[in-house]
């Protein structure tokens, strides 16, 4: 039985190797990632305003800069988005907000009408994926993205000043995030600001400012983790039908970190919460991204056990490892791909059984599992280059050389 399971594990496609693009500014060319052996594009129409509608001619001109050399090269095609940002009136269940639903709707159909039908979005309020270390120095002389819980508490209560952040945290942490401001350069306080609310790509804006950040925390002071869901459940009662006879699937990434910050509530950063979101709407269409970093940055996400169970609402990943400090669990920094407190081995083979399970459904291209590695070291020559943070060239491509292996090694040699 084994050994016929084997044989079958072997004959299946590898997976989808996909690249993040971050358009024509993103200082790793589309010949950068040719160079790659990765076949499709992540790719979004970063410069449009949150909540517009992306039409159709944005974004044939997005796909004819990433496959325009296909004839002649190695093809490429814009396969993922990642992602269609969701308007914050929608988050907040505002009146009105229905027009923003409407145009992240119109923006789904047009992107089917292009054939990209696999889209990642998140419904995380305000924020987006949260550092304190944009450059946390490694024993090896490489660069990698960190997050610091005592600091992340040194600045949300020394810093920001958030009202009533104390109610947060023990007097212990407390008392080290006291310390640790204390200790902090006017230059370290500046730049904490700016890794939290400003340095991250395309999330909050350089000219945002403390203030602004305080006024859009604020507006969450109704919204606790039921109100969230109910929006979050509203929004997509409105979009699966649609993504349904489009063949769009839907693919929504979690809370990075996975858990409540500065006082707002986190809904899609456990098992436990994407049973809730299965339960609540069906939908073949409704999937998931397995970020296996964010989810892996919680000790009580089995990783493995996760993608065995919601193999089937999977329809993109994120591979990367991660590594969580020994005395604040909370606190990690971005590993190695296979060097982390994360299983990824077995993490892939479930991905690849998963991917067998569909080849013997008949399931075509479009429902595959696209991949890409994720948040890679700046290291070697990238380090005297400006880089988007965490999305330097080599270290994804030594992160994707890594995974392609495990990935061959799985499919031939078990």
């Amino acid at each position: 039985m084994k050994l016929n399971y084997l044989a079958n594990l072997a004959r299946i496609r590898t997976m989808r190797e996909s690249w993040r693009w971050f358009g024509p500014n993103d200082p790793v060319t589309i010949s950068d990632i040719r160079q790659t052996g990765a076949t499709d594009i992540v790719s979004a129409l970063h410069h449009m305003p949150i909540g517009e509608i992306w039409t159709i001619d944005d974004i044939r001109r997005n796909q004819h800069l990433i496959e325009s050399g296909n004839e002649k090269k190695s093809p490429l095609i814009w396969s993922v988005v990642e992602s269609i940002p969701v308007h914050e009136d929608i988050k907040l269940g505002r009146d009105g907000c229905q027009v923003y639903i409407d145009n992240w709707s119109t923006s789904m159909e047009n992107l089917a009408a292009c054939d990209i039908k696999t889209i990642c979005y998140n419904f995380m309020p305000v924020i987006d994926w949260t550092r304190t270390d944009l450059a946390y120095k490694l024993n090896t002389g490489a660069y990698a993205l960190r997050f610091d819980q005592t600091k992340f508490a040194a600045f949300d209560l020394y810093i920001l000043q958030r009202a009533d952040a104390d109610a947060d945290y023990t007097e212990t942490e407390i008392s080290q995030a006291r310390e640790a401001y204390q200790q902090m350069s006017p230059e370290e306080s500046e730049r904490l600001t700016n890794n939290i609310i400003a340095g991250l790509p395309g999330k909050m804006t350089d000219s945002y400012s403390l203030d602004d950040f305080k006024n859009a925390l604020a507006q969450y002071s109704h919204i606790g983790h039921a109100e969230l869901r109910d929006n979050l459940d509203g929004f997509l009662s409105h979009i699966l039908p649609k993504a349904e006879k489009l063949g769009v699937k839907l693919a929504i990434h979690p809370d990075d970190p996975p858990r409540d910050m500065f006082g707002l509530p986190r809904i899609i950063c456990t098992a436990d919460d994407l049973d809730r979101l299965f339960a609540q709407q069906p939908s073949s269409s409704n999937g998931i991204t397995l970020c296996v970093g964010t989810y892996g940055s919680r000790p009580d996400n089995d990783l493995p056990a996760m993608a065995r169970r919601f193999g089937s609402r999977i329809n993109f990943a994120h591979l990367r490892g991660v590594s969580r400090d020994k005395n604040e669990q909370r606190s990690f920094y971005e590993a190695n791909h296979l060097d982390s407190d994360i299983d990824m081995v077995s993490v892939i083979r479930e991905l690849l059984t998963e991917e067998h399970k569909r080849e013997g459904r008949g399931q075509n291209a479009q429902n595959e599992i696209f991949i890409r590695p994720d948040h890679g070291h700046q290291m070697m020559d990238d380090i005297r280059k400006t880089v988007n943070p965490g999305y330097s060239g080599i270290g994804r491509l030594k992160g994707l050389a890594e995974v392609r292996g495990v990935i061959r090694a799985l499919s031939t040699h078990i």
